[in-house]
């Protein structure tokens, strides 16, 4: 179910998707091969102490890749001009799946929130609790009265996040089906806009993944970094795979799809990150999954270290499973393909980071720059840089929706400086849990 918007007209300078990705490719690889010539003497420095393999494995894992893929995102960023949504005349009705484990503390504001978007078509809500063991299922029984949309299931036994969607999924009555994590926050308008943009989108499109951002972004200094990390650095991935025809995660917490589609596709699987191979089967079968910039949704971040290390693993072992399970889709002659080639790269960088930048920051502390010296320092500036971009976009559109960014400048050298020395050895964890094949767990979002 689709449909197209008017065709907008078209100014002068404007410039093709695949002019976009060109002028963003060949920027990329500009700037790659002025890094490879400007860290020739790092590169010749390092091959003494550690041979050229290593020095290969080190040298493009902490430096050359990371820069290319940067340069691609900011070029991309600068030249994206989304197209405007328009309302529309009639709103189709919807299902919603909340799928709910121990949410006793958050699921009748989640209601809450639903409630009040005053939706202007008809809307199903399908509440599965998946054998919480707190009072999930007493509170949504006592507010059920309240809200003549919500439908009650309650299973006994935990059986995890997919199957529960599952079970949802086969009472859903229309043929537009959302996902709302049971502990987050719908902002005002954000079921009608992420409508609108489905539906405005291009006639394959058969996902799109809503904004996701920090609710309880004030609790301490690893949720501050968060709210950054969601502000910028995944709003502008998903903005850059959207541009070019492929978001490559429409997330479980807040996402639109197409019924037939997820029937055609299995629905979502029995695994870690059933939302990314989920995804990825979408885009195998040849559809669209787009990303829509303004419909926002507020969730609760992990708040210790530990609980953001747990979801990086999954995060991690989910992109694993993803290609295990799809290895077809990185021939699909596609835009979106070169994104899933840009995920096959990741472990390689994370583990250099981890075993290479880090160990590395320690030997510079006792005067031996082998690794980390001049030339990665170099890497600071460019960082900002590509974090000033982010947030004039981002901050644009927060204006649309009344939002205001908040003064966080804890939270944002602290993202800018230290959060990948916690994410990125999560990751290499969760490429470790995968290839053990250890059990999942709820909790780990």
């Amino acid at each position: 179910m689709n449909a197209q918007s008017q065709t907008p007209r078209r100014s002068r300078l404007y410039l093709p998707v695949a002019g976009k990705f060109t002028i963003a490719l060949i920027g990329a690889i500009a700037w790659m091969a002025f890094s490879i010539w400007i860290a020739q003497k790092w590169f010749d420095d390092l091959r003494q102490h550690v041979g050229l393999a290593l020095t290969i494995f080190l040298v493009y894992g902490i430096a050359i890749i990371p820069g290319f893929m940067n340069a691609f995102v900011a070029i991309s960023l600068m030249l994206d001009r989304r197209p405007r949504r328009v309302p529309l005349q009639v709103y189709p009705p919807i299902s919603i799946l909340v799928a709910a484990y121990n949410e006793e503390a958050s699921i009748e504001e989640t209601l809450v929130s639903i409630d009040r978007q005053k939706y202007p078509g008809e809307m199903q809500v399908l509440v599965v609790n998946d054998g919480s063991k707190d009072g999930t299922a007493e509170v949504v029984r006592r507010v059920q009265a309240r809200y003549p949309w919500l439908t009650f299931v309650d299973l006994e036994k935990n059986g995890g996040k997919a199957r529960a969607l599952n079970i949802g999924f086969q009472q859903v009555r229309h043929d537009l089906v959302i996902t709302v994590d049971a502990d987050s926050f719908l902002y005002r308008g954000a079921l009608a806009n992420i409508v609108e943009r489905y539906l405005e989108d291009p006639p394959n499109t058969r996902a799109v993944a809503g904004k996701i951002l920090v609710r309880n972004s004030r609790l301490n200094w690893i949720t501050r970094c968060q709210e950054w990390d969601y502000f910028h650095g995944i709003a502008a991935i998903k903005r850059v795979q959207s541009l070019f025809q492929g978001t490559l995660v429409a997330q479980g917490a807040f996402s639109i799809y197409d019924r037939d589609a997820l029937a055609e596709v299995g629905g979502w699987p029995e695994c870690v990150g059933e939302d990314i191979v989920l995804t990825w089967a979408l885009l195998k079968a040849g559809y669209r999954v787009g990303h829509c910039e303004d419909a926002c949704l507020f969730t609760n971040a992990p708040t210790t270290l530990k609980q953001l290390v747990k979801q990086r693993q999954r995060w991690a072992r989910g992109m694993a499973e993803a290609f295990v399970q799809h290895p077809g889709i990185l021939l699909k002659p596609r835009l979106s393909t070169f994104f899933i080639w840009w995920n096959l790269f990741f472990p390689w960088l994370d583990v250099a980071f981890t075993l290479g930048f880090i160990p590395g920051v320690i030997l510079a502390l006792f005067g031996y720059y082998w690794v980390v010296g001049p030339m990665t320092l170099a890497l600071l500036p460019a960082a900002f840089a590509l974090s000033l971009l982010q947030f004039l976009i981002e901050r644009r559109t927060f204006r649309t929706q009344g939002l205001v960014v908040r003064r966080n400048i804890q939270g944002f050298f602290a993202y800018v400086l230290l959060y990948s020395f916690m994410l990125q050895p999560a990751s290499a964890l969760g490429y470790l849990d995968e290839l053990l094949r250890k059990p999942k767990k709820w909790g780990t979002k």
